[in-house]
């Protein structure tokens, strides 16, 4: 296929619509075979459950093209994991972790000419979705689910790329302990939207969300795990039940550990100890790591040594590393990446 006439190095983190989208229904107990299809449309009642009650989770992931030209998913099968264990938290039927992964791949094939080429700073991004479709009108889970994926290339999160961006401490909790903060359902990324709104408008690129019970601890942003790097050039992640279990900062600690033999820690941080840090990133699917400068906590300024001009030094042999291997140009840890074609 021939690649789509797209400007890929100038696209901005948005949607565009591509050929083919894959779906599964789930009725009377079971999910159908699924397919791929051309509608981009979902027609439900007025009082189907996701619009009353928000019954829906969703997944995030990428298609690269790799430095020898193949098209690969970067550990598919973890996004897959945490699909089904957002569907058990959710009171929703798990769709096949196998089946998942095979309708990824599936998606990503029929849009093959939308993955961008090698070396444009683009990728292919993955949506895998699941939402309650049947009539709800008290409060219960439905019976009926629609499993969906699209795709859509996309340019980099931040607008400044792998420039550092300036967050705050935001006065909005994220999640509530025991809550639904540790799986990727729509609900959690609606209580930020009023958050990062008031961020934005207040010329700051994120949040800092603090815990929920003692506002003394960090936790992540909204759509993003926070990384920090000490002084003696230790990597540090915070640790607390209402965080996503990221897979891109899980892959992150592998890779500081066993590619570049520094030493990791996931552990409790508290907001007093952010001054003590050399470096700060948030890491994710969507940006990889973008590099944090400062942080304001209510009119005080924290600055991190690494600066306001590039991304600190451990940092970015982190962020060189992983999209090193994720794009071929390193080898990969043993099933990380999944070849599409």
């Amino acid at each position: 296929m021939a690649k789509k006439n797209i400007d890929w190095e100038n696209l901005s983190f948005g949607y565009i619509k591509t050929d083919k989208r894959y779906v599964s229904n789930y009725s009377d107990g079971k999910w159908d075979d699924g397919a791929l299809i051309e509608d981009d449309m979902i027609t439900m009642s007025e009082c189907a459950c996701v619009l009353q009650y928000a019954q829906t989770i969703f997944e995030g992931l990428k298609a690269y093209t790799t430095e020898d030209g193949r098209i690969v998913l970067f550990r598919p099968d973890l996004n897959a994991e945490r699909l089904a264990n957002s569907a058990r938290r959710m009171e929703m039927p798990v769709f096949p972790e196998d089946r998942f992964v095979d309708a990824v791949v599936q998606t990503v094939k029929a849009n093959a000419d939308y993955v961008p080429p090698y070396g444009t700073g683009a990728t292919l991004y993955v949506r895998p979705y699941m939402f309650g479709i049947n009539p709800v009108i008290g409060v219960k889970p439905a019976d009926d689910f629609q499993f969906r994926v699209f795709t859509t290339p996309v340019g980099p999160y931040f607008k400044g790329g792998a420039k550092p961006i300036t967050i705050k401490i935001s006065d909005f909790d994220r999640a509530a302990p025991h809550g639904t903060g540790n799986i990727k359902a729509g609900l959690n990324y609606a209580m930020s939207l009023h958050a990062i709104v008031t961020a934005h408008n207040e010329g700051f690129a994120e949040n800092m969300y603090l815990d929920a019970q003692t506002r003394t601890k960090v936790e992540e942003t909204g759509g993003a795990n926070f990384l920090f790097i000490t002084k003696d050039n230790k990597v540090v992640t915070p640790k607390s039940d209402s965080i996503l279990p990221s897979i891109t900062r899980r892959s992150l600690m592998y890779v500081a550990k066993e590619y570049l033999g520094l030493e990791v820690e996931e552990r409790e941080v508290y907001l007093e100890e952010l001054c003590d840090f050399a470096e700060c990133g948030l890491c994710g699917t969507a940006a990889v790591i973008s590099p944090v400068g400062k942080i304001v906590d209510h009119g005080k300024e924290i600055c991190f040594p690494s600066g306001m001009e590039k991304m600190g030094p451990t940092t970015q042999k982190l962020y060189d590393t992983l999209t090193g291997i994720q794009m071929g140009r390193l080898e990969a840890p043993e099933g990380w990446i999944k070849v599409v074609e």
